[in-house]
């Protein structure tokens, strides 16, 4: 048995559900459905990969969970929100608060420090100044590059690029980490590294993980795997085998 079915069975709310989720794109002869009616959940301290080939579904997908699209017909649910209906400001809001994402580009600012990167989401959030130091350091000292919190990341190699985009996205311990190709750009040796570090993340920290991935050694670091097709969900499989 699945952990999202055993979840449902005790009453329990996952953290994100899809219920008949459809988005189309244009109208008329261009109307494209990238998702034709999926349904799915993950439940608090999973970590899923989603795979599919290009055109699939799963960047779509993607864009939903991370409240930087809605669907056309369905609906997305949030600890239970109905995060669809929310507002622009809302949907950023919630972002803000319980969301945090990893990018195949990394997105550092260049010319600023690997520091004052990982501070942004502190700074979105109007946190104190000795806060976001202090939250940033410890996200780097997780990340294991102490000693470097002045780099930019034109000082820095593409893996410890990364670690720092990574340390980012973790500074407000976020309930959701969103990773979109986070090893796309890696050699096999620092894909590992970056691979490891999230395993520890969501088996120490808690932190829920859905990755898009096209690495099918990268995927087995996940507990659960989503494979789309068509715009549709084509296999969803429990690869640990646990319940």
């Amino acid at each position: 048995m699945s952990a999202s079915k055993n979840n449902k069975e005790n009453g329990a709310t996952p953290l994100l559900e899809f219920q008949a989720v459809t988005k189309v794109y244009g109208r008329g002869l261009a109307e494209m459905k990238a998702l034709r009616g999926v349904d799915l959940s993950v439940n608090e301290g999973e970590f899923v990969a989603v795979m599919g080939p290009s055109g699939s579904g799963k960047s779509t997908c993607m864009n939903i969970l991370g409240c930087l699209d809605t669907p056309t017909e369905g609906k997305y649910l949030f600890k239970g929100v109905h995060a669809g209906a929310l507002s622009r400001d809302q949907r950023a809001l919630l972002r803000r608060q319980y969301l945090g994402f990893i990018f195949q580009g990394y997105n550092l600012l260049g010319r600023t420090s690997a520091i004052e990167n990982i501070e942004l989401p502190l700074l979105y959030r109007r946190a104190p100044a000795h806060q976001r130091r202090a939250q940033a350091l410890e996200a780097l000292r997780i990340v294991g590059l102490e000693g470097l919190e002045k780099h930019t990341p034109a000082e820095l190699s593409g893996g410890q690029q990364q670690r720092v985009a990574i340390a980012r996205a973790i500074v407000t311990r976020p309930s959701l980490l969103l990773a979109d190709e986070p090893t796309g750009n890696l050699d096999t040796d620092r894909s590992r590294e970056i691979m490891d570090l999230l395993a520890s993340f969501n088996r120490e920290l808690g932190i829920t993980i859905v990755m898009v991935t096209h690495e099918h050694d990268m995927a087995t670091y996940a507990e659960r795997t989503i494979k789309f097709k068509d715009g549709l969900v084509d296999s969803d499989n429990n690869i640990r085998g646990i319940a």
